[in-house]
């Protein structure tokens, strides 16, 4: 039986065709049986790429194989399986990376280093590939330009609900379309969730302009999330322009031009980290993080991180337990500069400790009743300077431990 739907899902926005992109999905038998497990989308010739990964120093042969292939900055297909990782597997996961892509090609029309691969699932595992290109051939044959909503459900692994998104925005007198899908949650704290992401526009970008606006976007949305502090062997983010839409030329680097195109590409990849969030494994509240006072924004970040990765504060908040004592005990050993003496800690705008000490007249009320919603905030000001930084992640519950612990069964 699937696991039920979170309580923080989101509903699968209006997914429309995107001019230049035609994909699906099939079930190939990779891992799981009466799911499609396999995705494919074909893109338009000319369709450049951009692509953001792990940091992990065990990456998993499809992420190798992608990093090679965007050197050409080029794409005409993306592969995409549910169930394995393709993690941790040799030779053997090599060689069904590149079976994998060549059998793509071949379906495509194009070189293998123009087909993008991604795999999720179980590490350590190899890729049975035979199921895999078997299956290609007939799921190209049903590709269609409407299949977004099967492709988003066709990469999930412990997902509870598929996860996409769309925007519009301008390039001079132009209206071009960004519409993205992705999987994730739990292994999910990104450092470039397991993460999968995949965004196509019909904008015509190069590539080194594309891949700019991607990294600035990801290190706003993506890099300030996280479930459970585990980062993947496999987070991947792909961006895919078609050059469909019909506007004014873009620069190699991009430019004033791309002003509103990188704010609608930032706002569309923080709709879906916050999604990968909002499914984390047993989640049942989405909290938000704002740390300010800080001496960098950099060490912000770090702050707030450490606050959204302690179980102790994870699990306090799953109790609904005003305890704002753990909070100041992740400050602590974030590692960055703080002093006791000019912290200051709210929950739910309600400032409960301020100096050292606790607020004269604290009334802890409003702030259990806070905790009782599905979405709680914690605001951190060090007292110490400019920086400040936002991060998102969830509660930690006893299902994170009955799906991780089980994971295989």
């Amino acid at each position: 039986m699937p696991p039920p739907v979170s309580p923080l899902a989101v509903d699968l926005p209006e997914l429309k065709p995107l001019a230049g992109v035609r994909l699906g999905a099939a079930a190939a038998g990779i891992r799981y049986q009466g799911r499609t497990d396999l995705v494919l989308a074909e893109l338009a010739p000319g369709t450049t790429a951009a692509g953001v990964f792990t940091r992990s120093k065990c990456p998993g042969a499809p992420v190798d194989w992608c990093r090679a292939a965007l050197k050409g900055g080029r794409a005409r297909a993306v592969v995409v399986n549910a169930g394995n990782a393709n993690v941790f597997t040799g030779r053997a996961g090599a060689e069904a990376a590149r079976l994998s892509a060549a059998a793509a090609a071949k379906l495509v029309g194009c070189r293998p280093r123009e087909v993008m691969l991604s795999s999720t699932g179980v590490i350590g595992e190899v890729l049975p590939h035979d199921r895999l290109t078997a299956a290609l051939p007939g799921l190209h044959a049903a590709l269609r330009e409407d299949g977004w909503a099967d492709a988003a459900r066709g990469i999930m692994t412990t997902d509870t609900f598929p996860k996409a998104a769309v925007r519009t925005a301008r390039i001079g007198d132009a209206e071009v379309t960004i519409q993205g899908i992705a999987k994730g949650s739990g292994m999910i704290a990104p450092d470039m969730a397991t993460m999968l992401c995949f965004v196509f526009t019909d904008a015509k970008l190069p590539a080194g302009a594309l891949q700019a606006v991607l990294s600035r976007g990801v290190e706003s949305s993506f890099n300030c999330t996280t479930v459970d502090s585990d980062t993947s062997t496999s987070d991947t983010v792909l961006l895919f322009a078609t050059g469909q839409a019909k506007h004014r030329r873009v620069p190699a680097e991009g430019g004033p031009l791309l002003r509103g195109f990188r704010a609608a590409l930032a706002d569309l990849l923080l709709d879906l980290a916050l999604q990968v969030v909002r499914d984390g494994e047993g989640a049942q509240k989405l909290v938000r993080i704002d740390v300010a006072g800080a001496v960098s924004n950099k060490s912000a970040r770090r702050v707030a991180l450490s606050i959204a990765n302690s179980p102790l504060v994870k699990t306090a908040i799953a109790g609904e337990d005003a305890n704002w004592g753990r909070i100041v005990m992740a400050v602590g050993k974030a590692g960055e500069p703080a002093d006791r003496d000019r912290l200051s800690v709210a929950v739910g705008g309600v400032w409960m400790a301020r100096e050292g000490g606790v607020v004269a007249g604290y009334d802890e009320a409003p702030v259990v009743a806070h905790m009782k919603g599905r979405e709680v905030r914690i605001e951190v000001d060090l007292g110490l300077g400019r920086g400040r930084s936002t991060v998102w992640t969830c509660d930690l519950t006893h299902g994170y431990i009955d799906i991780n612990g089980s994971y295989r069964s």
